[in-house]
């Protein structure tokens, strides 16, 4: 087994001796290439965001993560761009030439952020005409204004075959490599992992970084023994049969563009979640691990009636979701166990929404998440399920609101009685992202919506 070393613009950096909590973004910044930068340490502005290769079906892809976040020995075998990587002064890259051309940097802090993330969709393969802007989602401008950013990312055209990143992209990524150094585990297999989790209990398990991450930062978390399974082949399948199943290692990113339009209630919070940095490297088995009230994908999960496929040395379990929240931020998951994977039971309900209420219309934390899905047959509804986030101390089912629903018919009264019965589902409190009462009445109010967006409220 080599030493760890990571691909940085092209040269090959050690990473021996780094301790596991030393984000990528030190080390980039260690090396001179100070354009990253640390913002909000949290992954909400982007000003540390990087490119790093990664696999995309038969080829592979420069995908922009928060560097802020993921430990620098996780990259090991990998390859990695900052903003210096892709142009100089003397040659600069499409995407900085047309900032520097349109006005879209002012003081400069954000800018090396907004180009790495500009030039993850400038290359991305399957990209049609034009740019899509919500690629630069998870980037936050202090000074400079969103209008000129804009029009240098409605400028671009697509690279020029000679480009020497996109012909990268032709290729395949850099493969898993094992990795042990200090304090730092990347096992090859799922089998070695379980193995790793049974001789060290307290070992933390890590995916995305994207909650870890913020712990280290913001509370000065240092875990003693850190085992990586983000690469691991056997969390990393989906399937589209009967169940849906989907690895607890694909990244957010992955699972979206993998499963297209398979699941609509999914398609919705997309969007919805974080940005696209985040979820370039948050994966759905993380998501669920960290077991947070307030998550987006909980609730629709709930509302899909999917479980949980835990596994250890001593097998597998499958968990119903609504079985496996058991307090807050606790899971029915035992020591040893791992998330394998995500299963969501077909057919689909065929009446799904997923509503998110919160301060900002993107990348924001939610004060309340509600999942629909609902089955309607000949005017009645035969099966309900809701699932809630951020009105109690873990994901619930609306339990008595599926109740007031179901064999009854989808009308008006039946939505009215319905959504008082909702107002009262779980137990609210006030906070600084909302208050207990705020958070009733929007329990409320998203039945009603849900009436109105699917009925035109005419009936």
């Amino acid at each position: 087994m080599s030493d760890p070393h990571v691909t940085v613009n092209g040269q090959d950096r050690p990473l021996a001796g780094l301790p596991a909590h030393t984000s990528a973004l030190d080390l980039v910044r260690g090396l001179g290439l100070t354009g990253a930068k640390e913002g909000c340490a949290e992954g909400e502005c982007g000003a540390c965001a990087v490119l790093v290769l990664r696999p995309h079906g038969d080829d592979s892809r420069w995908t922009p993560v928060n560097a802020c976040l993921v430990p620098a020995v996780a990259l090991d075998g990998q390859e990695v761009l900052t903003a210096e990587g892709l142009g100089t002064p003397d040659d600069l890259h499409p995407v900085q030439s047309e900032l520097a051309e349109r006005g879209g940097s002012q003081c400069g802090y954000c800018t090396p952020g907004f180009v790495c993330s500009m030039a993850g969709e400038y290359y991305r393969p399957d990209r049609p005409e034009g740019f899509d802007l919500h690629a630069l989602s998870g980037n936050l401008c202090r000074c400079t204004g969103y209008r000129p950013i804009r029009d240098a990312a409605d400028a671009l055209g697509p690279p020029p075959g000679s480009d020497a990143l996109a012909q990268r992209q032709q290729r395949s990524a850099p493969g898993p490599v094992p990795t042990r150094t200090d304090g730092f585990v990347r096992p090859l297999d799922l089998a070695e992992a379980l193995a790793l989790l049974g001789e060290h209990p307290d070992a933390t398990v890590l995916a995305g970084a994207t909650d870890l991450g913020v712990e280290v930062n913001l509370r000065g978390r240092r875990p003693t023994y850190v085992v990586a399974i983000d690469r691991l082949p056997e969390l990393r399948e989906l399937s589209t049969g009967d169940p849906i199943e989907i690895g607890a290692a694909l990244t957010l990113s992955e699972v979206e563009a993998t499963l297209g339009a398979e699941v609509p209630l999914l398609d919705e919070v997309w969007p919805q979640f974080a940005s696209p940095l985040i979820r370039n490297g948050a994966t759905i088995g993380g998501n669920l691990g960290t077991a947070s009230p307030i998550g987006d994908l909980a609730p629709a999960l709930l509302a899909l009636d999917a479980s949980v496929v835990l596994v250890s040395s001593r097998g597998e379990r499958e968990v119903p979701l609504s079985g496996y929240f058991t307090g807050y931020r606790e899971t029915a998951r035992r020591p040893g166990e791992l998330v394998r994977s995500v299963r969501v039971p077909r057919p689909l309900p065929g009446l799904t929404a997923f509503h998110k209420v919160a301060k900002r219309r993107y990348d924001d934390i939610s004060s309340i998440a509600v999942g629909f899905g609902l089955d309607v047959v000949d005017g009645t509804v035969v099966r309900a399920r809701i699932g809630l986030g951020g009105v109690a101390a873990t994901p619930i089912r609306a339990l008595a609101t599926e109740a007031a629903l179901e064999g009854r018919a989808w009308a008006r009264d039946t939505v009215e009685a319905a959504s008082e019965v909702l107002r009262g589902e779980g137990t609210p409190i006030d906070d600084q992202r909302a208050s207990a009462a705020y958070r009733s009445a929007m329990l409320g109010n998203a039945l009603r919506r849900l009436w109105a967006e699917t009925t035109g409220g005419s009936r």
